[in-house]
């Protein structure tokens, strides 16, 4: 008898193993309607730019809110974002992760003509194309902010909304506030010894690295103490691009030295139409007059600085940051916006 059924067992499991998959009874949605089977890929997809670049995108999230977000640097990566995934995937909206060309996990190609802030608008633009984004809100970062601006005034008849988080909209303004800051936050011990080692570009050295990360970046970047930043901006810093941060930006926050030291976008502001959030922090490496004065020229935006926000207010003031931005793209959703009044 124990033979028997054990035979009956086999025969059933061949049987099983040999029907076919269209016998299958799945709840998983991984068939196209001609019967072709779609390959899963966890949200990331690679889109060509300028033909012949591969650049690296995810989804995450599900929703009629659909954000692309524009990574700060210039040179850095999508990862500091992933906090985003706390808290947007679970009120309803999709977010996009988006390494710009040269960063992460994107083609990095060596040819420096490349890094401009024209091509990297255009390259945007390539990039919505290819996710299929026709009405969308655009979230800037730092660098980020800068080419969202860009953009928006370019092409702002696809963006639903606008975020501008933590960037000034010129360089000139800049640059006398990141004096100040090093007033601020450095010894007169501190400042000689950073004037020194700056006259001498002695920028990798112990000294110029521990005055840059550990007194000006912990009070200006992010306020934590650096062995507390998070992971996910940990990672990015050590994966960063340097050769693009280098030829857009300077060798770092307190040197513009690159193609953009002279970007100004104050007198083009009032072209920007769209409902915008302009977010920054009141501990900010760009001054909190400067962003307050962006919103005033923005004509249909929402001004909001974290009280307690640094350069990452999304890490160092995250509930003020996260509960600003949701409550601002619900409103834009509903058509319940109200502007700032001017």
């Amino acid at each position: 008898m124990k033979k028997i059924t054990l035979s009956v067992i086999i025969v059933c499991a061949v049987c099983a193993c040999t029907q076919s998959p269209k016998n299958i009874n799945t709840t998983v949605d991984t068939v196209t309607k001609n019967g072709a089977y779609i390959v899963k890929t966890g949200g990331a997809k690679m889109i060509q730019v300028d033909g012949k670049y591969n650049v690296w995108t995810k989804k995450v999230g599900d929703g009629k809110i659909k954000v692309l977000l524009l990574h700060g640097g210039p040179g850095f990566s999508h990862d500091y974002f992933e906090c985003f995934e706390d808290f947007l995937p679970k009120e309803g909206m999709e977010i996009y992760y988006y390494d710009q060309l040269g960063c992460g996990n994107s083609d990095a190609p060596t040819d420096t003509s490349l890094w401009t802030i024209a091509r990297y608008v255009e390259e945007v633009e390539q990039v919505r194309k290819g996710l299929g984004l026709d009405t969308f809100y655009l979230l800037g970062h730092s660098w980020g902010s800068m080419l969202a601006m860009e953009y928006v005034h370019k092409y702002q008849q696809h963006v639903k909304a606008a975020v501008l988080s933590n960037m000034t909209a010129g360089i000139k303004s800049y640059l006398p506030y990141a004096e100040e800051l090093k007033k601020k936050y450095l010894t007169r011990a501190d400042i000689a010894t950073y004037d020194s080692l700056d006259k001498l570009k002695a920028y990798q050295s112990p000294e110029y690295q521990n005055l840059l990360m550990s007194k000006l970046y912990t009070q200006t970047i992010c306020r934590l103490p650096l062995e507390s930043w998070p992971e996910p901006l940990m990672r990015a810093f050590k994966k960063a691009n340097q050769s693009i941060y280098i030829q857009m930006q300077g060798v770092d926050e307190f040197h513009v030295t690159g193609n953009f030291k002279d970007w100004e976008m104050w007198d083009r502001l009032a072209d920007i139409k769209v409902p915008t959030l302009v977010i920054g922090g009141m501990y900010d490496e760009m001054n909190p007059a400067d962003m307050k004065k962006e919103g005033q020229l923005i004509p249909n935006s929402h001004t909001y600085l974290c009280p307690n926000g640094s350069h990452m207010s999304m890490y160092d003031d995250q509930q003020n940051y996260f509960n600003t931005l949701i409550k601002f793209l619900k409103e834009v959703e509903s058509n319940q916006f109200v502007a700032d009044k001017k």
